[in-house]
């Protein structure tokens, strides 16, 4: 039974782990879409809080302001002082400071905000977003100054203040506490109280309870003292009642002698209604001048109360209403009358009606004045409205009169006088529809529900079986509590002296609200709460008035502000009295005068909002570090289990954590109850065999722990805060018979609970985080708190008791009970003791049977606590023990209800010396876990395992890390490894770590890696095993099965944590291997830079059945027998096999995933290698190890060249490759394969016969040309065309018939009609084509005028006549001058007359796709070709057209994370690939459309590259900054697709708006080199 998923903290890596003084960094990562007010963050001080940015936020503008305190804990903090953060960048590198982060040193405790400030942008424009967010950090509570008290060790007892009694007896009262283990009290008010003495109804904040003085005091106040505040405010005199003093002076006494802590109530939000201060201020209450929106509900309040009096007088009975209800009937026959004859009484409706004849007097008037002006077309559109009098004056409402002559002041067929007499009549109709409106419609709705609400509270009082059973109404006791007192006296109030300034000494009762909103104030203006008499009211109490500033009230807030810093002065902590009825700015506001006087403040309060998102605005904006949560709220075992787990702790077995730990959402820290103050005994409702069990459950939960007074004495009712006289009892030491005031150890649970207390601290305080809980049976829970650190647990089994068993079930003098059949207990250790076993046992002697004391508050005699602690298991009487080898078996032979057992349970020495050895190799702290040291030799994974990896190539690490499961299969092996959700991504180590990753994060300990984990030893043979396969990884596989073989050894449950812990710091370990190994781009780079740059691991390795041609033997010598890697287009798709290696895919990314990642020599080997295959001027589409290559593509040469260009530029002394020998697999077009170093020629050999053989033109088809070569293709689509047009210099080729260049697709659909149709053709000249000639061109007429190349051109025949030599120079002037003016597609259509076939132009201001293409339109779609040549050769382009050009493929193309393939607008446009349906749609059944809409992300890299060249150079470079802006955009949403991908890579393809493609790739080789490839660039944006 495993406690499944709970959000958790996770790590990337354990490397390294904190030093002993170093802070411990919480990492909050701001989101985009997250709502942060209404999400808690709870901390610790003394931690570093980092803020760091999301995926969607890195590449924005972003600006964090926080008003927590800079520069130490002595500086004071104030809430509307915000600083704005300083970033921090780790990478150092300015184009890429996606990792920055902004830390803020936590020093203070209390809540704390921040503001997240960025500007959004999208394709509409750019808008301001401000978030809000907080977090809460938790007081040191300080016992002595070297001793602290955790939270998750608070035991507190909640104590009713007024019973306690005179001053002079509390200390003995409180000794129960000390004695039963609490180390806090809570004190209800301590303050002057109210007649009621309602134990939160206080008189007066200032003065402490008259009745704790022995004898009455003349006077109410007594002298005040003046004391000295050292907690906040050094020196800070104030000045306190005598009184309170001496409760100070208490508190601290009990703190010093017994190590307990107090805090007790505040109440805010309401004050005795009889208090003089009241009287004084009655502006501090609502009362009917201040608030004459409450007038309609203080006239039906009196008609109650007047109703309510007739029948205690018994005046009704004539109407058939006594004062008696005491039936169902009776109620009924009460509410008719009440709804029939009562309520009218009030006239409600007037408060809201209009005073017709009033209002007709004026309209008269008015009429006289105003000529008709509107005619009946406009008077249709007004309508007439009544106007809320804001006094709520009887029939003073109003209505807009100037509406009122437009409707009604209009031309009659008659004279004048009679006119305005029409008009008058009509006017009066109109307002009387008006109040009739309003009487039936509004205010018939409110007195409806008021009737619903009188009832509802009557029955409860008179006829539920679970309120009071009254029988009667009487004066004292009316038939519903009255909602407003007259401060003046109980007469009534006439209509006139309630809207005079009489009203002001009529206040309105506080209450609650069921399922009201907390943070709307019932009491203001909007709403209707009293009227509809929805408020539960508190008679005795009136609801306070601060207004929204303190000028609104000043003598209130300057009253409740002293009061605030005597209670913090005098308390350790406040809990929150109905916390949620006191306005949130006014808490907010107090507690900020509370934390000044006291800083480390401890704030409780007790929420009933129902919503989680709610109670988090009050935990934040008030800082509140413990809710109360109560155990009784559960309904059945099974849920009161679930709320042991739900208040803390983190999962046994959860994942270990280093020092940078994520900052995740919390559910509020929880002071859990087994009982509150408020509410019925746990006697009353469940039963006594309960209490124990229900009190041990809730000392094993992993949070603050709490009871109230009397519980643990078993008093076997409510103790009430209104109605409760007598005092609690004193502690005594006396075995003697024992009278009503005074308690023993002996009596209730109270030996029991001191045990529990005990053990609730111990856990706490050493580190028992981890929990555990199981339904053993329907009525027995087991819960275990696991101590991570030493690997030690505590595991309490409870019988709990809800509902009363049969007498013979249960242990009296006389019987044993009954002991279910309970399942053993599997421990997976040695149970070390038995830390207490206790059950409660029904004594005979009726003598001791219940009997209320008159004036102490006792509890039951007639049950004993039978205890034993700290015993072996074998003295145990209710459990005995089996040793089965690898577990210990607990069976419970003596476990009657209520029965409570704990035990203390340590690991086996052989797991023990297990642990001890995986803790040496990741360095985490050594514990002392067993009597006897370890001989184990204690390894790290330090020098030993640093020397196995270097020996590690990236050719092993692409074994070690990767393998695709085609690729694995191909190796002879079965495969990737299987989870119940199916196979894993890689056969490597990332394939495990892409699942482990986010469960360790998520600390998912119920996902089936888990489980796997936990079952058995698959998962780790596997990994080391199959390194073992291979020489070259063989040692690293057999060092990781050493430190497996320790995982073997540890009971199942640690195993997942422990294997991930391992191979998280492996596979770390090995990542910065690759680093290491490549560029110092790349080893410095940011995080997004390293993970693109994996991409050259991932997809650069060696495959038999893809073998690269062997190089020219002088190359391999000295390499040792070194295999040549090649590069698969993409995983797992493009793996294996003939398909793995494209010539144009793997030029494509050889300058990102080699050059720039500094893997040369393997860039080399690909050059040297395809140009080995060099055939009919072309390089190999598919390679096919090169003996059985097709050439049936135009661009890959292109592709070829322009990467020999790059490693000249980019590798140094890179130029030397031109002089490389290349071993010719075919020296001619009809060369049979021939051996290698048969045929050697020199590289710039190689480059010129292709160049010469485009010059001279291509033509030829494919061998093996017909349906077993390509049963897909069309027959002419064998025959391949290329050349040079030298009229343009522009490169053409192809035919309607095939696909030459990247967009491919040949239709595969009978059923469409689509089979053997090229989608896109591209045949002329491809726009990207000619800018990779153009720049290969260009770069050859540069070496050949350096004296490098020593070719100066291509020979070439023009009309019949004889060979000439084209230069070099030339050719690239040729192309420089033809470009503009046939590719550029001008604004103007004017200048477009030099275009054949201009009316197919549909957009403008944009670059051709193709010229010359048989498929005429063709040339003019919008595609994202054309910033492929921008970046190759961008000085073909005027800067201002390319611009332009580029901004509209932006706005049109770019999508998610790459670049739609068609414009929408075009017809052909299709947005999402499916390769698998068939149907009639030819646009794209059977994937037709794969380059007609979906987008692809390498050519994203060259758009954005190309924005970032042109945005230098033009208009004078103002577009740099906003271009570095948006590419960070861009990139952002790589740099998630990389971290959300199990295969950490970037896809081939998504479909429209960035839609997951199905048959996409996972990760290829062009989207990884291209976007790497942009880094770079921005990388030397600055570069001139």
């Amino acid at each position: 039974r495993i406690n499944h998923s709970r959000a958790g903290h996770g790590s990337v890596s354990f490397l390294p782990m904190a030093e002993a003084d170093e802070r411990e960094i919480r990492i909050l990562t701001l989101e985009e879409h997250v709502n942060y007010e209404t999400s808690l963050f709870r901390l610790q001080k003394d931690v570093t809080l980092r803020f760091k940015l999301s995926l969607t936020l890195q590449a924005l503008d972003v600006t964090i302001k926080c008003n927590h305190p800079l520069g130490g804990a002595s500086v004071p903090f104030q809430r509307d002082r915000y600083r704005t953060l300083e970033w921090t960048n780790p990478s150092h590198c300015w184009y890429d400071d996606s990792e920055r982060y902004a830390d803020v040193e936590i020093d203070h405790a209390g809540a704390f905000q921040f503001t997240v400030e960025y500007e959004k942008y999208d394709k509409g424009g750019s808008e301001m977003v401000i978030k809000l967010g907080y977090f809460v950090v938790d007081p040191t509570l300080r016992v002595t100054k070297d001793r602290t008290l955790p939270l998750d060790c608070v035991a507190c007892l909640s104590l009713l203040s007024k019973n306690l009694g005179t001053f002079s007896g509390w200390k003995s009262k409180l000794q129960v506490a000390k004695e039963a283990g609490y180390n806090m009290v809570h004190f209800t008010p301590v303050q002057e109280l109210g007649l009621s003495r309602s134990a939160y109804s206080i008189s007066d904040q200032l003065m402490a309870n008259s009745n704790f003085h022995a004898t009455k005091l003349p006077s109410r106040r007594t002298k005040l003292v003046k004391t000295t505040s050292r907690l906040g405010d050094m020196g800070h005199v104030i000045e306190m009642e005598e009184g309170l003093k001496k409760i100070g002076d208490l508190v601290e006494s009990i703190r010093n002698d017994w190590g307990v802590l107090s805090i007790t109530d505040v109440v805010w939000n309401h004050m005795a209604v009889d208090s003089d201060l009241l009287k004084a201020h009655p502006e501090a209450a609502y009362n009917l001048v201040n608030s004459p929106h409450l007038r309609p509900a203080f006239a039906l309040d009196q008609v109650l109360n007047q109703f309510s009096l007739d029948m205690a007088a018994g005046r009704l009975e004539s109407e058939g209403v006594s004062a008696y209800i005491r039936s169902e009937g009776e109620l009924s026959h009460l509410m008719h009358v009440l709804n029939d004859s009562v309520i009218v009484k009030a006239r409600l409706w007037e408060y809201f009606s209009v005073d017709v004849f009033e209002m007709m007097d004026e309209f008269r008037v008015a009429i006289g004045k105003h000529a008709d002006t509107l005619d009946s077309g406009d008077r249709e559109e007004l309508h007439l409205e009544v106007i809320q009098d804001p006094l709520y004056r009887r029939n003073k409402s109003t209505v807009d009169m100037n509406v009122a002559l437009k409707m009604f002041n209009i031309s009659k067929q008659c004279d004048d006088k009679s006119r305005i007499e029409m008009c008058c009549y009509d006017f009066k109709q109109a307002l009387d529809n008006l109040n009739h409106t309003i009487r039936y419609g509004p205010v018939k709705d409110h007195i409806n529900r008021a009737v619903q609400s009188i009832e509802g509270a009557i029955k409860y009082e008179f006829l539920e079986q679970h309120g009071p059973r009254r029988e009667k109404v009487t004066s004292d006791e009316p038939l519903v509590t009255r909602y407003f007192s007259n401060l003046a006296g109980d007469a009534p109030l006439t209509d006139n002296e309630i809207e005079s300034d009489a009203g002001h000494l009529v206040v309105a009762h506080n209450g609650w609200v069921m399922d009201a909103d907390p943070l709307v104030n019932f009491a203001n203006p909007d709403s209707n709460v009293y009227m509809r008499r929805e408020l539960l009211v508190w008679g005795d109490s009136c609801k306070l008035r601060y207004g929204e500033r303190k000028e609104d009230c000043p003598w209130l807030w300057k009253q409740m502000e002293e009061y605030t810093r005597i209670t913090a002065r005098l308390f350790h902590g406040f809990r929150l009295d109905n916390c949620h009825n006191t306005p949130i700015h006014v808490a907010e506001h107090l507690l900020d005068v509370a934390r000044k006087m006291r800083p480390d403040l401890y704030v409780v309060a007790e929420l009933f909002t129902s919503s989680e998102a709610k109670d988090n605005i009050f935990v934040n904006r008030l800082g509140i570090n413990s809710m109360v949560r109560e155990a009784m709220s559960a309904w059945n075992p099974h849920e009161l289990g679930h709320l042991v787990y739900q208040y803390g702790g983190e999962p046994v077995g959860s994942f270990i954590h280093p020092h940078m730990i994520p900052l995740t959402t919390n559910v509020a820290h929880a002071i859990f109850v087994d009982a509150t103050h408020d509410n019925k005994s746990q006697i009353e409702v469940r039963t006594a065999y309960n209490v124990l069990p229900n009190s041990a459950l809730v000392a094993m939960a992993c949070c603050a722990s709490g009871s109230t007074g009397g519980y643990d004495y078993l008093v076997p009712h409510h103790i009430h805060v209104v109605n409760e006289r007598r005092e609690f009892p004193s502690w005594t030491k006396s075995t003697g018979p024992l009278a009503g005031d005074v308690v023993t150890a002996a009596d209730g649970i109270l030996a029991g609970k001191q045990a529990l207390n005990d053990l609730h601290f111990q856990l706490g305080n050493d580190g028992y985080k981890q929990v555990f809980v199981d339904q053993v049976t329907e009525h027995i829970i087991a819960v275990t708190r696991h101590r991570p650190s030493t690997h030690e647990s505590i595991i309490l089994v409870a019988h709990t008791v809800f509902w009363h068993p049969s007498d013979d079930q249960l242990l009296t003098e006389t019987s044993l009970g009954h002991t279910p059949c309970v399942p053993p207990l599997c421990v997976q250790g040695m149970v070390d003791e038995v830390i207490f076993e206790a059950v409660l046992m029904k004594l005979n002697d009726e003598k001791l049977n219940y009997s209320a004391d008159p004036d102490f508050i006792n509890g039951l005699r007639s049950h004993r606590l039978l205890m034993k602690r700290h015993i072996a298991v074998s003295d145990s009487s209710m459990c005995e023990m089996d040793n089965r080898g690898d577990y210990h078996e607990i069976k419970f032979k003596h476990f009657p209800p209520g029965a409570v057992v704990a035990f203390k349970v340590r690991l086996f020495d052989a797991a023990t010396q297990a642990i001890t050895s995986l803790r040496s190799h990741l360095g985490l702290p050594m514990p002392v876990l067993a009597d006897k040291p370890t001989d184990h030799t204690v390894m790290w994974f330090g020098s030993q395992f640093d020397a196995i990896l270097s020996r590690l190539s990236l050719a092993d690490l692409n074994y070690v890390l990767y393998k695709s499961d085609p690729e694995e299969r191909e190796d002879g092996s079965g495969g990737v490894y299987n989870l119940e959700t199916g196979p894993l991504p890689y056969a490597g180590i990332q394939g495990v770590m892409s699942v482990l990753g986010s469960v360790h994060m998520e600390n998912d300990q119920g996902h089936p890696i888990c489980n796997n984990l936990r079952s058995g030893n698959w998962l780790f043979q596997y990994v080391s095993n199959r390194l073992k396969l291979r020489r070259a990884t063989k040692e690293l596989g057999e060092y990781l099965e050493m430190v497996f073989d320790s995982l073997e050894k540890l009971p199942r449950y640690l195993v997942p944590s422990y294997f991930s812990a391992v191979l998280t710091t492996v596979h770390a370990k090995l990542q910065e291997r690759v680093w290491k190994t490549m560029s110092t781009f790349i080893s410095g780079g940011s995080s997004l830079i390293k993970q693109l740059a994996l991409g050259s691991v991932q997809l650069c390795g060696h495959l038999p059945s893809s073998p690269l041609p062997s190089l020219a033997p002088s190359l391999m010598a000295g390499r040792g027998g070194t295999v040549l890697c090649t590069m698969a287009a993409g995983l797992p798709h493009f793996g294996t096999g003939v398909m793995r290696c494209w010539g144009r895919d793997t030029f494509i990314s050889v300058r990102g995933l080699l050059l720039i990642t500094g893997r040369y020599r393997e860039a080399r080997d690909l050059i040297l290698a395809f140009g080995g295959c060099l055939r009919h001027g072309l390089i190999p589409n598919l390679l096919a190890g090169g003996t059985n290559a097709r050439f049936n593509c135009r661009d890959a040469v292109w592709w070829w060249l322009q990467s020999i260009k790059d490693y000249c530029s980019i590798v140094p002394n890179g130029r030397l490759l031109l002089s490389d020998p290349v071993s010719r697999l075919f020296p001619d077009d009809d060369s049979e394969p021939q051996e290698p170093g048969k045929v050697e020629m020199p590289l710039c050999a190689v480059i010129q016969e292709a160049l010469q053989r485009h010059a001279s033109h291509i033509s030829f088809r494919e061998r093996g040309a017909g349906p077993d070569l390509d049963h897909n293709m069309h027959p002419n689509g064998f025959d391949v065309k290329a050349g040079v047009d030298f009229s343009t210099g522009f490169v053409y080729g192809g035919s309607a018939h095939n696909c030459g260049t990247w967009m491919d697709k040949v239709g595969e659909s009978d059923l469409a009609g689509n089979k053997s149709v090229p989608a896109t053709p591209r045949d002329g000249s491809a726009v990207e084509l000619v800018g990779l000639c153009k720049s290969v061109i260009h770069w050859l007429c540069d070496l050949n005028n350096q004296g490098v190349y020593k070719n100066k051109g291509v020979m070439v025949q023009f009309r019949n006549k004889s060979p000439r030599l084209f230069s070099w120079h030339q050719w690239d002037r040729l192309l420089q001058q033809s470009f503009e003016h046939h590719f550029w597609i001008p604004l103007d259509e004017s200048e477009s007359g030099h275009i054949d076939h201009a009316h197919l132009i549909h957009r403008r201001g944009i670059y051709r796709d193709s010229v010359g293409a048989s498929q005429h339109y063709a040339d003019f779609q919008l595609r994202p070709n054309f910033p492929i040549a921008m970046v190759v050769a961008p000085e073909l382009f005027n800067p201002e057209h390319a611009w332009y050009a580029l901004e509209i493929v932006e706005h049109n193309l770019l999508g998610k994370l790459g670049m739609a393939t068609l414009d929408p607008q075009d017809w052909a446009y299709d947005g999402v690939y499916d390769n698998g349906q068939d149907s009639t749609n030819s646009k794209n059944a059977r994937g037709f459309n794969y380059h007609q809409g979906p987008e692809w992300l390498w050519v994203t890299g060259y758009f954005l590259r190309a924005k970032l060249h042109f945005a230098k150079i033009s208009n004078h470079g103002i577009h740099v900054d906003e271009t570095v802006a948006m590419v960070k955009r861009v990139l952002s949403a790589h740099r998630e697709a990389i971290r959300s991908s199990p295969y950490k890579g970037l896809v081939e393809l998504t479909n429209a708006g960035g839609v997951e493609c199905k048959d996409s790739c996972a990760v290829q080789a062009w989207s990884m080199a291209c976007i790497l490839d942009v880094l770079y660039d921005l990388a030397h944006i600055k570069e001139v």
